[in-house]
C-alpha cells in the first residue's frame, strides 16, 4: 500500500465511469472486464476491475497476513473477496469506498466514491469502522497519454455510469451482463470484432 499521486486532476474526462469491455477485445486480462476509471486526465487514466475475484482469497486472509487484527471475527466485510484491480502493480493494494470516509490520502473518484491506499484504511475497516460500503484491489489497470481515448475510439471499450450495486455487489460473474444492461445492450447480440461505423 502506498500514497495516492494527487497532483494530477480527477473531475474531468471519464474518471467515476465504468468502461465495459467489447467482446473480442484481444486482451485476456480485460475479457468481460468491468472497470471503474478512477483517475484521467490528458497523460494518463488509472481504473479498479470491479469484477475480477482473486480465488479463495478474503479481506480476512489479507488482514491476517499484514498483521492486522480485525475487532472480531463476525466484523462486517471480513468474508468480502479481494478483487483482481488490474495486471499493473499487483502487489499493491487500493481500497475503493463510498465517500462517506475520506483521509488525507484519499483520492475523489466522482462525487460518491474515493480511493484510498493506505494501511490506516484497512486498520478501520478491520475495526467495523470507516466507509459505509467499499472493495478491496490488487494491482490496477493504467493507459499511459491517449491510449484510453484510442482504445474508445477503437470500441474497445463501453462506458456507463457506475452504481454501487455493480461496484460493490458479489455477484462478480454477471457484472459484466448487467453493466451492458444499464446500456440497454444484450449481451448475445454483440460481436467479437470491434470496427468503427
Amino acid at each position: 500500500m502506498g500514497a495516492i499521486d494527487q497532483t494530477k486532476p480527477t473531475g474531468t474526462y471519464l474518471s467515476g465511469k465504468l468502461l465495459i469491455a467489447m467482446p473480442g477485445i484481444g486482451d485476456p486480462r480485460f475479457e468481460r472486464a468491468v472497470v471503474l476509471v478512477c483517475a484521467h486526465d490528458e497523460e494518463h487514466a488509472m481504473g479498479l476491475t470491479v469484477n475480477r475475484p482473486v480465488d479463495g482469497l478474503m479481506l480476512a486472509d489479507l488482514l491476517e497476513r499484514l498483521d492486522i487484527a480485525a475487532a472480531s471475527e463476525t466484523a462486517s466485510g471480513l468474508d468480502d473477496p479481494i478483487l483482481i484491480g488490474g495486471p499493473v502493480e499487483r502487489e499493491r493494494g487500493f481500497v475503493l469506498h463510498t465517500a462517506d470516509y475520506r483521509s488525507e490520502n484519499s483520492l475523489p473518484v466522482g462525487e460518491d466514491l474515493a480511493l484510498t491506499a493506505t494501511r490506516e484504511v484497512l486498520e478501520i475497516l478491520a475495526h467495523g469502522e470507516g466507509p459505509r460500503r467499499s472493495v478491496m484491489a490488487l494491482g490496477y489497470a493504467g493507459w499511459g497519454a491517449g491510449q484510453l481515448e484510442q482504445e474508445l475510439r477503437d470500441n474497445v471499450w463501453l462506458t456507463c455510469a457506475a452504481d454501487e450495486a455493480l461496484l460493490f455487489g458479489d455477484d462478480h460473474d454477471h457484472k459484466w451482463s448487467q453493466a451492458l444492461a444499464k446500456l440497454g445492450i444484450d449481451p448475445g447480440l454483440l460481436s467479437a470484432v470491434a470496427g468503427q461505423a
